[in-house]
């Protein structure tokens, strides 16, 4: 009986060999020359589909450092106001303490990939501030290409990276591993731990001890819940924007509900999704996302102050634009689904596409985005369930490409399977016949 590989291992026997490295050297040169993606096994498919994404958003391999975008007093005030700042001696206890001694990095993202603490040994760390492996700095995927903390937070999944499976060449001498955080309460993701260091911080050791102290860590969040003495503020509930299949989004905060205007729908949702990186947005970016034509900043800015009133500081705030609370949405869900490969709970999340009546520029690229990861996602999976659930979906009904898929996945004596022929043909104007 063989046991199967665990995929987001880098290197399951410990420690590279020779002409693994080789592989991987060759296949990162043929992406590098030609972008042309691996498909003959020499690289892990995790890799593969990270390298996918970078490509996907723009990311050279040959290109420049991540950017720096907190320093000195941003940063100090973002990591005190971090949740993840209360566990950070729990982290210390279990990862930084030894890593001076086994020659490891220990860094600490929030969920758009900023490094908020990089520790451990100090001669690793001079090393890798040649490369912005320091504090303040994004180390997000669509950012940096692929690396162990982007790339977990990108798939919501403990992974390593080895060597040549970095994206960008430069990031190459070294390896890591790097899992999740999220908050046990109400599920939102935080932030991510990795370690990093040489080919030993690849081996399956080092994946278990970075689990082992999210777990810790979680379990330290949840006690702190838990034992707030009384009288003390509540932490901030998780506010959540249902903007799938609905023209105007419905906003879930501890209030209660609300039913937001087209408007503020876009607004809210664009400034999600600019949260889930991190970042925030000016009036007059917000601007060019909502208006096709000329920017309206100064209506924009007068939306804004209103939805600003609607929601609540503790929610929205300005200059720039951004989330000062946590805001999740369905659609990030159902991004982070398909990036796990979970394509039947996605499908059983998207209830149709984001904000399907706006036609501001910025909902209708994260609509069409969204809607052909997931549509990707089923074709590839090829499984005759998905296929079935993603047909009945209203945008799917003229999809020719999906209803060939069906036919070819069904058993030829099945109903459902004279029924996708039917359709097809009728798509396809009654010509041909369909066996």
């Amino acid at each position: 009986m063989t046991t199967a590989v665990n995929p987001w291992l880098a290197l399951p026997d410990g420690a590279p060999t020779a002409a693994r490295t080789r592989r991987l050297r060759a296949a990162h040169e043929r992406l590098v020359t030609t972008s042309d993606l691996p498909a003959d096994g020499a690289v892990r498919s995790v890799v593969v589909e990270s390298w996918r994404r970078s490509l996907g958003s723009g990311v050279d391999p040959e290109g420049g450092l991540p950017p720096v975008e907190l320093l000195d007093a941003d940063l100090l005030a973002y990591r005190a106001a971090h949740p993840l700042a209360p566990v950070l001696p729990v982290i210390r206890r279990l990862l930084v303490q030894d890593a001076e001694a086994g020659r490891m990095i220990v860094a600490v993202t929030d969920a758009g990939g900023r490094m908020l603490w990089v520790e451990g040994d100090r001669q690793l760390r001079a090393r890798a501030e040649g490369m912005n492996f320091v504090e303040g700095a994004r180390w997000s995927e669509d950012v940096a290409g692929t690396n162990a903390p982007g790339t977990a937070l990108a798939v919501d999944s403990a992974v390593q990276v080895y060597g040549s499976e970095h994206f960008r060449r430069q990031v190459q001498p070294w390896s890591c591993s790097a899992a999740p955080v999220h908050d046990p309460v109400t599920g939102a993701l935080l932030g991510a731990i990795d370690v990093t260091g040489g080919d030993s911080v690849a081996g399956p050791h080092v994946l278990t001890l970075v689990r082992a102290t999210v777990a810790a860590v979680e379990a330290e969040l949840r006690w702190l819940h838990r034992e707030r003495p009384a009288g003390a503020s509540p932490a901030r509930a998780l506010a959540r924007l249902d903007v799938l299949g609905h023209d105007r989004a419905r906003l879930s905060l501890p209030g209660g509900p609300l039913e937001l205007s087209v408007r503020h729908s876009e607004l809210l949702f664009l400034l999600a999704e600019a949260g889930a990186t991190g970042r925030g947005r000016t009036a007059a970016e917000l601007a060019a996302e909502c208006h096709a034509g000329a920017a309206a900043t100064v209506t924009v800015r007068a939306e804004l102050s209103r939805l600003r009133r609607l929601v609540g500081a503790d929610l929205l705030g300005s200059r720039p634009y951004r989330l000062v609370g946590r805001l999740g949405t369905d659609a990030e869900l159902v991004r982070r689904l398909v990036a796990r490969g979970e394509v039947g709970p996605a499908l059983e999340r998207y209830r149709g596409p984001v904000l399907p009546g706006s036609f501001a520029p910025g909902v209708v690229l994260a609509r069409d985005r969204l809607a052909a990861q997931l549509r990707r996602a089923v074709l590839s999976g090829r499984r005759p369930e998905h296929l079935l659930r993603y047909a009945q979906l209203p945008g799917a009904q003229g999809d020719a490409g999906v209803w060939h898929a069906l036919l070819e996945t069904l058993p030829v004596g099945s109903t459902r399977r004279a029924a996708a022929a039917a359709h097809l043909q009728r798509l396809r104007g009654g010509a041909g016949h369909l066996r």
